[in-house]
């Protein structure tokens, strides 16, 4: 059977038809209704009530106007021509054909584009940056891809940054499909490090439909070098079939890490002794050795940043430093390993200082790289 755009059918297992609108792979046909919806339909399943002749007339109207120029032509030269009919006409032997192209519907141009299938519970935001080691048996040695995992039923428009001291630079930008992970870039020993501080910022929506308007997000949070040493932080997940370290951007509508904060709680945990205490011991962790592993960044010791400066920021720190210091002091031979970024280098000035003129029967030295990364002071008290 022969169908063409333009055609009008019937479905033949259901009421209803319409006018052929375009065609699929697997001969597919999108039958168009008449509230201009294109319904993919087997072409076994529809059959032509009407077609439309024009593009057919024209081109048998062509052929028939070539075969009487033609024709025309020869009583042309018939007049002018010696030759016996019989010879003319054996030299002549050609007809024009009457035969009309029969295209292949699977050629045809496809016009339908699904929708966007969305999953039940995926109206609630949920977004997270993976990184997913390339040789898993080789650890130690192996680069990561860093994916944008969008686990949501909306468009993510986003922007990544990541920063050096106070200035920012721009990482990536895009859009990543709902229900879906995005490459960003390949991370390796050289610049892992460059990461350190990053920010997220995503507008959420839907195509084609309406929806509900989600806030847009804003967000920061540290990548720390020494997890990408340690198998254990990554982590079985949904994502991928290898274990992977996640960063959670938002979940289930929640940002991981507003940027809002209620100050006078900020305070509070700052100056509240049982709150540093209850702090400190939650952030310092102990090898097998018995090095104690004490991360200074900002993030890492605060709940939050919001409403200090830089100066407020590195009197914290100092102070936080001071502390675990003064609890190991009189244990001869403990090793303190300080991670403090490398950044513009005015904390680990600021504990040098401290270590030189405060703590001078301790030593320190920097922390092994392969372990820490750049960024990380190693302590031995005396």
């Amino acid at each position: 059977m022969k169908v063409k755009i333009g055609d009008k059918v019937r479905f033949l297992s259901e009421t209803g038809g319409g006018k052929v609108a375009g065609f699929q792979k697997g001969n597919i046909v999108l039958v168009e209704d008449e509230d201009g919806f294109q319904i993919p339909t087997p072409i076994t399943d529809i059959v032509v009530v009407e077609q439309d002749d024009y593009s057919m007339g024209k081109m048998i109207n062509e052929k028939m106007d070539a075969r009487e120029a033609a024709e025309a032509h020869a009583n042309t030269e018939l007049a002018h021509d010696s030759r016996s009919i019989k010879s003319m006409l054996s030299a002549h032997d050609e007809t024009v054909s009457m035969e009309v192209d029969d295209y292949d519907p699977a050629d045809r141009e496809i016009t339908f584009q699904k929708q966007v299938e969305e999953r039940k519970g995926g109206n609630k935001l949920s977004a997270f940056l993976a990184f997913v080691p390339k040789n898993i048996k080789e650890f130690e040695k192996t680069e990561f891809e860093c994916y944008l995992v969008n686990d949501s039923n909306y468009y993510l428009q986003y922007v990544y940054f990541i920063s050096e001291g106070n200035a920012w630079t721009l990482k990536a930008q895009g859009v990543v499909e709902p229900n879906m992970k995005l490459f960003i870039e390949d991370v390796n020993s050289e610049n892992l490090n460059d990461l350190g501080r990053v920010a997220m910022q995503m507008m959420a929506f839907k195509k084609d439909k309406p929806f509900l308007l989600k806030p847009a997000i804003d967000v920061q949070f540290r990548i720390d070098p020494i997890k990408f040493y340690k198998f254990h932080a990554f982590e079985e997940n949904d994502f991928f079939e290898q274990p992977s370290l996640l960063y959670t951007i938002v979940d289930n509508d929640e940002v991981a890490r507003p940027l809002i904060i209620d100050s006078k709680r900020l305070k509070a945990q700052m100056y509240k002794d049982d709150a540093v205490v209850a702090q400190t011991e939650k952030k310092k962790t102990v090898k097998d050795d018995g090095t104690i592993i004490v991360d200074l960044h900002a993030d890492e010791v605060l709940e939050t940043t919001q409403g200090m400066n830089s100066a407020d920021i590195l009197h914290y720190q100092i102070d936080y430093f001071k502390k675990i210091m003064d609890e190991n002091k009189k244990k001869k031979g403990q090793k303190i390993i300080f991670i403090h970024g490398k950044g513009e280098g005015v904390l680990r000035q600021a504990l040098v200082h401290e270590l030189n003129y405060r703590y001078k029967n301790c030593t320190y030295q920097d922390a092994s790289f392969q372990e820490y990364g750049y960024g990380a002071t190693q302590v031995t008290i005396r």
